[in-house]
């Protein structure tokens, strides 16, 4: 009788559940169901990257006056991005038209049905998680002029960027036929013959062009008027390392989900991407150390954390563990020689630090991948493993995104400035921008 009971039980509870799979495999042949719950998963945690995780971590850096605004940059571009990505932005960057750009193929998601497939996942997932990749890089961009950009101005400049210089350069590294990443270019030789540069999941795509892209507007729209002077006047340090630690969490969805597959290939980013960025944190606090007479500041630790996740992100698919190794400890001491000292010698102001993380932490990665890319991990040799002409394609992609994104960047916002106007007015930047641009404030009047 007890017998007969267990069996009654384990019948209705585990029945539907074992139909319901049943009925899965049956529609969804063709897809792997392991792959794609993995890239759900990333595609969520890689949206959480930016709302609440960088929302959080740039509002707690800037006064209090500027939280409500800056969180406010966040979840506008979110939803911007949101709209316009698979309206234009994903079939721009991954279809097949020229090496430049893609073609309009796939406007209004036209042609992508259920059954669509990117390799063993639906193509619905594969749009979801490149749109959490553009909607990232365009917030990352704003940290660099939090303090005095106008809200309206925002709204028109998130889907031109994505569209001018997002899904362009998207195209170019990972989209079909692009030149800098070759995809699907049989016999192509690369960007000036020196091969196919490697980005697994998005040094040069999302960081070196954000963070170019800050450092123009940072020139561009010239200094604050009331910077924010030092670690005395962030807001809530607390609130910063929430959001750091959210990013480090989303960034395996980051760097893990860029292999498209739940494989080893997933496993082994993630333990590289967790490697580095242990690497350069640590390094970043010892550093700060021996520079501050001893004392290491909470926003220099969680700077080191994000230092190495940038860094490691072309190369997550394409170095063994001690090239993550290596990648960390440089961009923990790169990182913070640029943070510390290029904006003190250039004279410009990027409030949130957006070159000096992203900028030129992508760009220590994309050249790093180059050289310590071992041919037993994702099958590209960097120069250690015999390949000469790597480093030289990893430098040339820089050299190419960094351009355009300064150059388009800059054409931009000259015309939003003469249109439309790029910042605030002196007195609402010198009150925050919270009450002025949002009606509500979280300071004490």
């Amino acid at each position: 009788m007890t017998r007969l009971f267990k069996n009654v039980c384990f019948s209705l509870i585990f029945l539907p559940f074992m139909s319901l799979s049943a009925f899965a495999q049956e529609t969804a042949s063709g897809f792997d169901s392991g792959d794609t719950a993995w890239m759900l998963v990333s595609a969520l945690l890689v949206l959480m990257m930016t709302v609440p995780g960088l929302a959080l971590f740039y509002g707690g850096l800037v006064k209090k006056d500027n939280v409500l605004a800056t969180l406010m940059q966040s979840l506008a571009v979110c939803a911007i991005v949101s709209v316009i990505w698979p309206i234009a932005g994903y079939s721009l960057a991954f279809t097949e038209n020229s090496l430049f750009v893609g073609g309009f193929d796939k406007f209004m998601l036209s042609g992508v049905t259920p059954d669509s497939a990117v390799g063993t996942i639906p193509e619905t997932v594969f749009i979801i998680f490149q749109m959490t990749f553009a909607i990232i890089t365009v917030a990352l961009l704003v940290g660099a002029v939090a303090d005095r950009l106008k809200f309206t101005t925002l709204l028109v400049f998130t889907p031109l960027w994505v569209l001018l210089v997002y899904a362009p350069v998207a195209h170019w590294v990972w989209g079909p036929g692009g030149f800098v990443g070759g995809v699907d270019l049989e016999g192509y030789n690369g960007f000036l013959g020196m091969g196919d540069a490697l980005d697994f999941a998005g040094g040069t795509v999302v960081h070196i062009n954000s963070g170019v892209a800050g450092l123009v507007a940072a020139l561009v729209m010239g200094r604050s008027l009331n910077p924010t002077k030092g670690l005395s006047d962030s807001t809530n340090l607390v609130m910063s390392v929430m959001g750091a630690g959210l990013l480090w969490v989303g960034w395996f969805g980051f760097n893990a989900g860029s292999a498209l597959s739940a494989g080893a290939g997933a496993g082994y980013a993630m333990l590289v991407t967790n490697a580095a960025a242990g690497t350069a944190a640590v390094t970043w606090i010892l550093v700060e150390m021996l520079h501050r007479g001893g004392k290491a500041s909470v926003q220099g630790a969680i700077s080191g954390v994000v230092a190495g996740l940038v860094a490691i992100t072309p190369a997550a698919g394409f170095v063994d563990f001690t090239g993550s190794l290596v990648i960390g400890l440089a961009s923990g001491v790169i990182c913070y020689a640029a943070v510390t000292y290029l904006k003190e010698w250039f004279k410009y102001d990027d409030s949130l630090d957006v070159f000096g993380l992203h900028g030129v932490g992508g760009m220590v990665g994309a050249v790093l991948v180059g050289v310590f890319a071992n041919p037993e991990i994702g099958g590209a040799a960097g120069a250690l493993y015999g390949s000469e002409t790597q480093l030289w394609a990893q430098i040339l992609s820089i050299i190419v995104v960094a351009l355009y994104s300064a150059v388009v960047t800059t054409l931009l916002l000259v015309v939003l400035r003469f249109t439309m106007g790029l910042r605030v007015q002196p007195r609402q930047e010198y009150d925050g921008l919270d009450l002025a641009l949002h009606g509500a404030t979280i300071v004490e009047k």
